[in-house]
């Protein structure tokens, strides 16, 4: 099945986006503050007043917009635009106050930092982010006019601003598409998971509808068809119990129950079939109730065994605790038998007592041999789950423990990789675009300013060469080897260093120095899917160089550290703050997300299951609503009379045709002749002796027209006296199965061999009957279609 559409975010894009509104409100909160301190520092005393009349209310603006994270639905989104508006206007104004080349690299560092940052609190509103960006930019613009007049602003910035600008979208567009990405194909892998559990989910609850059927109504019915002078007093009340157990959703059972208590209600039969038990319970035993219901319901039919074939009066029931889970015993003194002589056809032992407890994770053995009684255990423990658990989903949708713990860990490693590769593209473009736009200018407009200029020129090329091989690998879906990844970061490195200490002290973070805003791109992108913690310690040593690089010319004066300090907080300061957010992204956002996902797929799951069993169930209530539930209601309230001969007829017609269902769910080669063998064991019980004949090679045929060929011959079967013959006959391209009784039983229910009430009939299945007395003849016969894919050869 297809994955569901996706109307909007899901885990993976939401939380990146919340994730990335949060980084860019405290990115820019943070900027503003540190910077604009270190301007009024710089700044002259009597200029300070004004300066602070300008910036704290900037400040106050960034508090008020880091509180609203915390309480989004106190403020409208116009607020909170005008709020961010009134930050870069009153940044911006703040640069012809304070005066210098201080003011102008601080406003530059934190309007340019703040119009970064819009794109990502606006990620979802782009217009609005693109407005507070050229806000910014026509500010920048007002600003220089403003503390140079006469002059012409410096358009270097700006359109260093609007690079800055294009490159955060563009980052925020590649991660958000591969998260995106991410989210559609773990949908996918989700919706296949879901239709794997829901298919196992109708398999666990049909075999459980299949037993239910075979211990009540099938197991009534065959009674009824067989009966003869016997005390039927017991039969209106087995006949209400049926069919509240037919009409019962099974499976929606919750909590737990005490097993101790289940097992003192399970019924000792009636009459000659009475089985008086001797219970040694150790109690209470509180177990879940699927496992609890399962092992009741298999003792139940155990001890109807023991009534019908042990040819004892007495069994012995035992129950204790073993660890965490619980074993039931019960044993007989009687005649015995060998287990593996019982056909795979026979229900009670295989579907009732051990099919039951493979459903629900458990196991039950059924040891005997003839003349020395049986034994039946049956055990569940909590935490050991048999293997065969792994083929049924509980109808609360959860998967069995260490299968969803192992596939969260799948989903989150997915996800992971994906922002990975995302914020690793986003990484390489900023670093690339930078280099070769505003690095590559700066390095040929100052060439006369270096010393010597082949070395920064080598630096530069040296780290082109870095970006272009990590890249190879990346765009190639390789991860970078360790080898390469730190001879390429100590190249990097070098070319810091080289930097430093081949520019003028005074240049240092100035226009002139290409390499100090750029290196940390390239090192963020080789160290990207580490901590954030080794990508400061690059960051720190590469400060560490440049600072000593200046320091070893001279004392600095409080002005140049101040630069220093502004010009660092914009670069590494982003740097930084860009490297925490993809660790948080690696680490909190990816399994939060694959959690979130797992949340919404559990309940996707659950909601499947149950409308899918519930449908299932009417549509298996309805089928048996237009034959059985009526002999169920007529005998349980004495409408119908079991000494009557035609009820006994029907009731076995119908006793055959729940076999031939409990037969559908059998994995053998020829299901045909497998339900056909099925009818015939019920007409052979009641006394009638059937010739079975196979003419052809078998072939394949749809389980719908299996059941209209095989009706009919059902039908004849349970109206049988005492001979039959049944005849299957392939062709290349044709079935037919007929059956002939000597000796049917008259009346309007031979009828039913043509169609049975509320029986769907196949079209492409046709049934002749020929009546003589009381012989019969009816034959069904399918024909594979020419458009069919289906070959009986």
């Amino acid at each position: 099945m297809a994955a569901e559409p996706i109307e909007g975010p899901r885990s993976s894009e939401r939380l990146l986006i919340l994730a990335l509104e949060r980084f860019g409100v405290w990115l820019r909160s943070i900027v503003v503050c540190l910077c604009g301190a270190l301007g009024v520092v710089s700044a002259d005393a009597a200029e300070v007043p004004l300066a602070l009349s300008l910036l704290v209310p900037a400040f106050l603006a960034c508090g008020v917009r880091l509180y609203s994270l915390r309480r989004p639905r106190l403020f409208p989104l116009a607020l909170l635009w005008t709020l961010d508006a009134a930050v870069v206007v009153l940044t911006g104004l703040s640069q012809p106050v304070i005066g210098g080349e201080s003011a102008n690299v601080m406003v530059e560092a934190m309007v340019g930092i703040s119009v970064v940052a819009f794109q990502y609190e606006w990620a979802t509103r782009p217009v609005a982010g693109a407005a507070l960006a050229a806000l910014g930019a026509g500010v920048c613009v007002l600003g220089d006019v403003l503390s140079s007049p006469g002059q012409g602003p410096d358009v270097v910035p700006l359109m260093r601003m609007l690079i800055q600008v294009g490159l955060s979208r563009a980052a925020y567009v590649i991660v958000r598409g591969l998260a995106r990405a991410a989210d559609r194909s773990a949908a996918v892998r989700a919706a296949a998971r879901r239709e794997m559990e829901v298919a196992a989910a109708r398999r666990a609850t049909e075999r459980e509808y299949l037993a239910t059927l075979h211990d009540t109504a099938s197991a009534t019915l065959l009674m009824v068809s067989q009966g003869d002078g016997r005390d039927w007093s017991w039969l209106p009340p087995r006949a209400r119990q049926d069919l509240e157990a037919m009409s019962a959703v099974p499976g929606f059972e919750t909590g737990s129950v005490d097993l101790a208590a289940l097992l003192g209600c399970v019924p000792e039969g009636e009459g000659q079939a009475r089985v008086r038990l001797k219970t040694r319970i150790d109690g209470p035993l509180a177990i879940p109730s699927g496992p609890g219901l399962a092992i009741f319901n298999g003792v139940r039919e155990a001890v109807t065994n023991v009534g019908r074939h042990a040819g004892v009066r007495e069994a012995e029931l035992r129950a204790w605790t073993e660890g965490d889970g619980a074993v039931v015993e019960l044993s007989d003194a009687g005649r015995g038998f060998d287990p593996e002589s019982v056909p795979a056809r026979r229900r009670g032992i295989n579907g009732s007592i051990i099919g039951r407890m493979h459903a629900v994770g458990g196991s039950a053995t059924v040891t005997s041999r003839p003349d020395t009684g049986t034994r039946v255990q049956w055990r569940w423990h909590g935490q050991a789950l048999a293997p065969q658990a792994a083929d049924r989903a509980q109808v609360t949708g959860v998967p069995h423990p260490p299968r969803a713990q192992v596939q969260h860990t799948a989903d989150v490693r997915f996800i992971r990789g994906r922002l990975l590769y995302g914020t690793q593209l986003a990484v390489l473009l900023i670093s690339l675009v930078w280099q070769f736009t505003i690095s590559l200018r700066r390095l040929v407009v100052h060439q006369d300013m270096y010393r010597p200029a082949w070395a920064q020129t080598t630096a530069f090329v040296c780290l082109a060469a870095v970006a272009v091989i990590g890249g190879a690998y990346l765009l190639r879906g390789r991860r970078i080897p360790a080898r390469v990844r730190w001879l390429s970061l100590g190249s990097v490195l070098a070319v810091s260093a080289v930097c430093a200490f081949t520019l003028p002290p005074e240049q240092s973070t100035g226009a002139p120095d290409w390499a100090f805003g750029v290196v940390g791109w390239h090192a963020l992108f080789l160290l990207a899917d580490l901590r954030a913690g080794v990508f400061a310690a690059f960051l720190g040593a590469h400060v560490g160089l440049n600072a000593t690089a200046v320091f070893l010319s001279g004392e600095p004066t409080v002005a140049q550290w101040a630069i220093m300090g502004i010009s660092t907080i914009g670069s590494c300061g982003f740097q930084l703050s860009v490297g925490v957010l993809m660790t948080y992204l690696l680490h909190g956002t990816a399994p939060a997300a694959g959690t979130a996902a797992a949340r919404e797929e559990e309940l996707r799951t659950r909601e499947r299951i149950h409308e899918d069993m519930q449908r299932d169930h009417k549509e298996r209530y309805r089928a048996l609503t237009a034959t059985t539930v009526p002999l169920l209601v007529g005998l349980g309230h004495g409408v119908l009379s079991p000494h009557d001969e035609e009820v006994r007829l029907r009731c076995g017609v119908e006793a055959a045709r729940m076999r031939r269902l409990f037969a559908e769910s059998d994995a053998v080669l020829d299901p045909l002749l497998n339900e056909l063998r099925a009818c015939v064991e019920v007409a052979e019980h009641q006394g009638v002796t059937v010739s079975l004949a196979v003419r052809g090679r078998p072939g394949e045929v749809p389980v719908e027209v299996r059941r209209e060929l095989i009706d009919p011959v059902a039908v004849i079967l349970g109206r049988t006296r005492s001979t039959a013959r049944v005849t299957v006959v392939w062709t290349p391209r044709a079935v037919r199965v007929s059956v002939v009784s000597e000796d049917c039983a008259g009346g309007r229910g031979t009828d039913e061999a043509a169609q049975s009430p509320g029986r769907t009939t196949n079209a492409q299945v046709a049934v002749e009957r020929t009546i003589r007395g009381g012989s019969v003849w009816v034959e069904a016969g399918w024909r594979r279609p020419a458009a069919s894919g289906v070959d009986l050869t």
